[in-house]
Order: structure tokens, then sequence, then C-alpha cells
């Protein structure tokens, strides 16, 4: 019970010390990105997420790859099955925390 009032507390001082005005801006609805590469990692429940993207300056993106850590974590299948039995496979997925949607690419 203690945490809970510590906790609203600290939303009670976030929320006086926050400044009048609109709580959402402006933003376009089109993006125009500047010519060139880029690369940038989220954080993800499952590990990384990198985002590659090649602009050409357009509003729309030359190309864009999205590098899922259910896709890293099933390269290494190949080291660690030889030898298991076929039934053993499903658990080391299991193990490996795959999701086979977000393999599918």
């Amino acid at each position: 019970m203690t945490e809970l009032e510590q906790s609203l507390n600290i939303v009670d001082q976030a929320l006086t010390k926050l400044e009048d005005g609109p709580v959402r801006s402006k933003v376009p609805r089109i993006f125009k990105v500047a010519e060139g590469e880029y690369y940038s990692l989220t954080e993800g429940p499952r590990g990384a997420i990198g985002w590659y993207l090649i602009a050409d300056g357009s509003t729309n993106p030359y190309r864009l790859k999205v590098r899922v850590p259910s896709f890293a974590n099933l390269q290494v299948i190949e080291q660690i099955i030889p030898g298991y039995r076929v039934a053993d496979v499903v658990s080391i997925l299991g193990s490996l925390d795959v999701v086979i949607p977000e393999i599918d690419r």
C-alpha cells in the first residue's frame, strides 16, 4: 500500500509541474525523409528491432527493411538441432521464443 501511495505522489508531482498548453502538436501527415541511408535500433519485447531505410528524398522510401529479433534468434537453429529428434525441435523453437509470422518475410 505504501508503494501505491508513493507512486500516486510521484504522479501528482509530475502533473503539477506540467505546463498549460495543447496536448497534441500539429504533425504533417506526409513526411519527406532526406536522401540517404539510415539505420536505427528500437527495443522490442523480444529484443532489438533493426530498421534500415534508404530514402531518395520523396515521400516514399526507396527501400525499408526491418530485422526482427525472432529472425535473428532462428539463425542459431542450425547449430542447435543436429543430434536431436524431430519431436525435440518443437521444444527447442519454444525455448528460442520464435514468433513464426514475424519471420515470414
